[in-house]
């Protein structure tokens, strides 16, 4: 999984001696959720990619203060920009999406082998 974040963090930040075909490849990408302010620009975006607009819970890809990409976490939905190069972006949001279950699986496993031994 280290060589998969190292990839997609290879995309945005070329290496001097692997110069970036595409000036987007550079770029900084901030992964968060969205927030109510965001509402508008996720409608925005999704009318732009020709998509209905995601619902509950959303995260973003944010490039240079534009949300380039969002994920719906309740169904796997992705809206994109389709006039900018979105795909590494959205390999991200992916990426964290996968981070986050795992997280939140953790604990549940914790507490079982706990209440596991408690019983024998």
């Amino acid at each position: 999984m280290l060589d998969r974040l190292e990839y997609i963090v290879d995309r945005f930040n070329a290496r001097p001696e692997t110069a970036s075909e595409s000036p987007a490849e550079h770029l900084a990408v901030v992964i968060r959720r969205a927030r109510d302010a965001d509402v508008p620009i996720l409608h925005d975006l999704a009318e732009l990619d020709s998509h209905r607009p995601l619902e509950g819970a959303v995260l973003v890809a944010v490039v240079e203060g534009e949300i380039w990409a969002a994920l719906g976490l309740d169904d796997d939905r992705v809206i994109a920009d389709p006039f900018l190069p979105t795909a590494p972006a959205v390999e991200l949001l992916r990426l964290r999406v996968r981070q986050l279950r795992a997280a939140g699986r953790r604990p549940l496993r914790r507490i079982l082998r706990v209440a596991g031994r408690a019983r024998a």
